[in-house]
């Protein structure tokens, strides 16, 4: 049968309890047939009365309870995508889903994403990390310009301890355009540029209501960072940002009333910067830090947790959502849409990977002290070139230290170019960009050595943004083991050439086929097994 009862003790006695109540109806509205059944599962926006025949268990889509007729087994309600998560989170993001699209560095998860998903009601955050401002702020004026100021949008804030000042100009650009909700990202503590943000977005009502204008999503993976978020920011930090007039004293005051952040997204094995931590573990102990601070200091509104890293089938989001994640967001999968910022020939290698091609590799951003991220092993040897360097970087103080031997091995195989002509662009590039990073470098012979290995480190990852053809084996992708797992899933489909993977259209499958797994997971609880056609959820067009 498509549908079947497990025959055990347990539900013996349910069967008992149930078969007093009947259902009564046309035999027609009773669906059996495998691909009718499917068909019905998936129209999410009806309810459907799990009946006991001769033939076996059926669907019917219409009936009442009555006292005669088939004995009725259950009730399956209407699961819409729209009513997946937390109903807050969409209040204050200005968006219909309890989903959001993460933000993919150098305007990857770029301007025209954001504008496709935000007409569609979807939330998406620009990429800003490793931009010029110049940039950040023409992608603000066209998102603004396409979705409004209400949006929805968000934008990212990455952290940059090489270069602080960048950070806060970043915050600052932020502020002035009255973005309302910011994604930070690589933070490793307590940021007074994040308080700043929150804090000048609050006000009261008359009734001395608390009114929170600018929303804090945080991605984590430890608690040490998570902790100091989920509570009120430290008094020194509010009096520092009042004596600068940042903030006002009113503001200083209601910020001791509610949590730096209003998010907290739980980013496990994902792109990028990660601990590659299992959700499973990551999800509930974050949930269970969350709860005991919010008993503490009893916040009018909880901080939401949301999910993160793995996420990119439905199952997978399904399964992040029946563990009580808020919200649910994507990375990885993103980046392979056509409109993602990256080049054609990326979005080819991506459509063509498996879970395990990926590994983790230096991290630009952070190379001097060990921080890696994890991308694309597949077709490039950046992985390896770029674990090179650490190794040399560690080995010796100076590039004048490197052997004669290493030394043209990098000059050849890595950079492919004299290291001299690369500290020559290095310095053009500082002194447009941050001229106090080449006054450092002048008297630590170290840091200009790391800064010159930073050159290979960055331009990676632009040529492979721009598929620079003849660089195509030093391609930087950042990239994680849920795009193995979407290509399994759309393995056979139209999504499984890049070209026909739209945005708005594979964020809409995979939030569908989680209602749909939704859906399934709730005739398991009344003891109703499915045939292995009934088990997945089709991407079709």
């Amino acid at each position: 049968m498509l549908l079947t009862q497990y025959n055990n003790g347990l539900l013996k006695k349910r069967n008992i309890a149930t078969n007093s109540l009947k259902w009564q109806g046309s035999k027609n509205l009773l669906v059996t047939e495998t691909k009718a059944i499917y068909h019905h599962l998936l129209q999410l926006e009806n309810q459907y009365y799990l009946v006991q025949t001769d033939q076996g268990i059926a669907l019917a889509r219409d009936g009442e309870y009555s006292t005669n007729g088939y004995d009725c087994l259950g009730f399956l309600p209407p699961v819409k995508t729209e009513w997946l998560g937390d109903e807050q989170f969409k209040k204050a993001h200005q968006t219909n889903f309890a989903y959001y699209a993460g933000a993919m560095a150098t305007g990857i998860a770029s301007a025209d994403m954001l504008i496709a998903l935000g007409k569609q009601g979807y939330l998406g955050s620009f990429g800003a990390g490793g931009l010029p401002l110049t940039e950040v702020e023409a992608a603000i004026e066209k998102i603004q310009s396409a979705l409004g100021n209400a949006g929805p949008y968000a934008f990212n804030l990455i952290h940059s301890p090489s270069d602080p000042q960048l950070e806060k100009n970043c915050l600052d650009l932020y502020l002035k355009y009255g973005i309302r909700s910011i994604e930070a990202s690589a933070f490793m503590g307590l940021s007074p540029n994040l308080v700043h943000y929150r804090a000048s977005g609050l006000s009261r009502r008359d009734n001395g209501e608390i009114i929170e204008q600018n929303h804090l999503i945080l991605k984590i993976s430890r608690r040490e960072v998570a902790e100091p978020y989920l509570e009120p920011a430290p008094e020194s930090v509010l009096n520092q940002l009042v004596a600068q007039n940042a903030i006002t004293a009113e503001q200083a005051y209601l910020a001791r009333h509610v949590p730096i952040a209003t998010d907290i997204t739980v980013e496990a094995d994902s792109a990028g910067h990660t601990d590659n931590r299992p959700l499973v573990c990551l999800l509930p102990f974050i949930q269970e830090i969350r709860n005991r601070l919010q008993r503490e200091w009893g916040y009018g509104k909880p901080v939401r947790v949301g999910a993160a890293g793995g996420l990119g089938t439905p199952n997978s989001i399904a399964a992040a959502l029946a563990m009580g994640a808020d919200y649910v967001v994507t990375g990885s999968v993103n980046q392979a849409c056509v409109e993602s910022g990256t080049s054609f020939q990326v979005k080819q290698l991506l459509a063509q990977i498996d879970m395990a091609d990926v590994m983790m590799a230096p991290a630009p951003d952070m190379f001097e002290i060990g921080v890696k991220v994890q991308v694309l092993k597949r077709g490039t040897f950046y992985p390896l070139r770029g674990q090179k360097l650490y190794e040399i970087y560690r080995k010796y103080n100076s590039i004048e230290e490197i052997s004669p031997s290493e030394r043209q091995q990098l000059e050849q195989q890595i950079f492919q170019r004299d290291l001299t002509l690369v500290w020559k662009d290095t310095v053009e590039f500082f002194s447009r960009r941050n001229p106090s990073q080449l006054e450092k470098a002048e008297k630590n012979p170290k840091y200009k050595m790391a800064l010159i290995f930073r050159w290979y480190l960055g331009k990676s990852s632009s040529w492979a943004k721009a598929g620079l053809s003849e660089r195509q084996m030093d391609y930087q992708v950042w990239c994680g083991p849920a795009m193995g797992a979407f290509n399994e899933w759309t393995k056979g489909s139209y999504l499984e050439k890049p070209e026909n993977r739209h945005i708005v259209d594979v964020t809409g499958h995979l939030l569908r086929g989680a209602a749909y797994c939704s859906r399934l997971r709730m005739l398991e609880t009344l003891g109703i097994a499915l045939s292995q056609e009934l088990s997945t959820y089709y991407p079709n067009r």
